[in-house]
């Protein structure tokens, strides 16, 4: 029946209407459990980023290149030690968004990207020595690509996906610091650009990506030893999202639905046994490009665009939100 519709909003029925609405509305939502973990607010960085890179060591978090202010490049590389951010030293050049970096050692190797805030690949690979406090350059990508992502394995660094001039890639490349060269390996199943990475339990997770304007939920998983890539159970389409191996599972944080048109507050883990992604409690504040890395126990969220739809030239915001678990318990 629907005669309630038209009572006025003062009336008794409406009231009652609406507490019980309320009732059902609270019996059906589940608190998160202590164990889903919780968000706290970080320090700021000092400029706001999108499409940028962030790497962590054991005493701090980097966060390099992408875009801010006006959508203009970030040339500040910064440092947080737990209490501040700090600029550290400034990016070579005029500066790149959707780059990757990855920490070796004590070098930070910031590789290809798009020039500036435009969408024109580059392929030159820059090491910042954090003893040092210097900056080389090394052997360039085989080929330029931007909107691609790194992690290390055995201390050389698995570089995939990303687009060129004129599509998006399937590409995997391999950088050995030992030899300062390239080689290429099996690519990916699909061309994607800006799909998450996270090394869990010795083996590359690829997760989502994006190509034109479909996005992406397939999840791959690269074993080395094969040279091989399979399926992983597949997670809802997005790109620009992050990830970490956190509590011996793997996490994903916000990033960008092109269909909705929205930058993503969600937050997911894989249960190895079961197959299957479970909900985490979401990022406070909805990113694309919420680049995250785990550092003295917890995973940092860092920079980042609450606006979608604008990959090159965000203005990004300098949001950092620390989440933490409780991951005593987890063997995985």
């Amino acid at each position: 029946m629907t005669t309630h519709a038209h009572a006025p909003a003062d009336s008794p029925v409406t009231v009652a209407l609406g507490v019980a609405l309320l009732a059902a509305v609270a019996s059906c939502s589940t608190p998160p459990a202590k164990t889903d973990g919780a968000w706290t607010s970080a320090p700021a960085m000092r400029n706001a980023r999108a499409a940028h890179a962030v790497v962590a060591d054991a005493d701090a978090i980097y966060a390099l290149a992408g875009t801010g202010a006006g959508g203009r490049p970030v040339l500040d590389v910064e440092r947080f030690d737990g209490n501040e951010w700090r600029t550290e030293t400034a990016l070579p050049g005029a500066g790149l968004n959707a780059t990757a970096a990855a920490l070796v050692g004590d070098r930070i190797y910031v590789i290809g990207g798009f020039d500036t805030s435009s969408n024109v690949p580059v392929a030159r690979v820059h090491a910042y020595d954090l003893k040092t406090k210097s900056w080389s350059s090394v052997a360039p990508l085989p080929r330029p690509r931007g909107g691609h992502a790194a992690v290390v394995v055995d201390g050389r660094i698995h570089v995939f996906g990303g687009g060129n001039s004129e599509s998006t890639i399937a590409d995997h490349s391999r950088y050995d610091p030992r030899t300062d060269a390239w080689i290429d390996l099996a690519p990916l199943p699909r061309s994607e650009g800006s799909p998450a990475a996270v090394v869990h339990a010795g083996a590359i997770y690829a997760v989502g990506g994006r190509s034109g304007p479909a996005d992406f939920g397939d999840v791959y998983r690269y074993d080395a030893a094969r040279d091989a890539w399979t399926n992983a159970p597949a997670i809802e389409p997005r790109g620009t999202a992050g990830a970490v191996d956190y509590c011996g599972e793997i996490h994903v944080f916000g990033g960008e639905s092109q269909a909705r048109r929205a930058s993503l507050a969600v937050v997911e883990k894989l249960d190895d046994a079961a197959g299957k992604w479970s909900a985490l409690p979401p990022l406070p504040t909805a990113r694309n490009f919420a680049r995250a890395v785990v550092w003295k126990g917890a995973v940092y969220v860092v920079g980042g665009s609450p606006d979608a739809g604008n990959s090159h030239g965000s203005a990004g915001s300098a949001v950092v939100e620390r989440y933490s678990r409780n991951c005593k318990g987890i063997t995985r």
